[in-house]
């Protein structure tokens, strides 16, 4: 991979990893909720998630959806019903006290899996394996572009999740923390325009 394009992919990670999306929001909730050590399972499962599965898009997963453009359609029905359940979660959260007996942040593995079915982790994978991919083989172009992937995502969301641990102060109150949770609910649903408008 040339250095220019190795620049572009790292350029197109980051901007496409620290914008505003399902899971930036739903850091910045956990974050909020839970503090930053509480979350780090669910920021370690965004990040290695999304990059086995840009390795898997890599390897022709991505074929698959042009070949049966009915399993996109599905994949898609699914992510939007999923997105209005976190939404709900979100919104219906505990507040402080209370999330500090029962509440619990997103699991590694929840994070990995949420991968799977969250919009914007596919439109990352697609679009870097599309055009950054290097021509070095099938298996070595996708681990290239996966571990970009993997050194630029995670510091990228942690600065959500850190953003969200400094807001925790603010949410004390139990109406604030209320008021900051459904402004997250809503905030989850609008990143679902661009799914239902492309």
């Amino acid at each position: 991979m040339n250095l220019e394009i190795l620049t572009a992919l790292i350029g197109f990670a980051f901007v496409s990893s620290v914008t505003p999306g399902p899971n930036n929001m739903m850091l910045l909730a956990s974050g909020a909720n839970f503090g930053l050590r509480r979350s780090v399972p669910h920021m370690l499962g965004i990040s290695i998630g999304h990059s086995f599965m840009v390795t898997m898009v890599g390897l022709g997963l991505g074929r698959m959806f042009e070949l049966y453009p009915a399993s996109f359609i599905a994949m898609k029905v699914v992510s939007v019903a999923y997105l209005i359940y976190l939404a709900w979660k979100i919104a219906n959260a505990a507040p402080p006290k209370a999330a500090q007996a029962t509440g619990k942040p997103f699991s590694f593995l929840q994070a990995a899996a949420f991968q799977w079915v969250n919009p914007k982790a596919w439109y990352m994978a697609v679009t870097a394996v599309t055009n950054f991919t290097p021509d070095t083989g099938l298996l070595t172009g996708a681990l290239i572009v996966a571990g970009v992937f993997a050194m630029t995502n995670l510091p990228s969301i942690t600065l959500w999740a850190g953003l969200g641990t400094q807001l925790r102060r603010l949410l004390t109150n139990p109406h604030r923390l209320r008021a900051f949770n459904w402004t997250m609910a809503v905030l989850l649903m609008a990143t679902l325009w661009p799914i239902l408008t492309h």
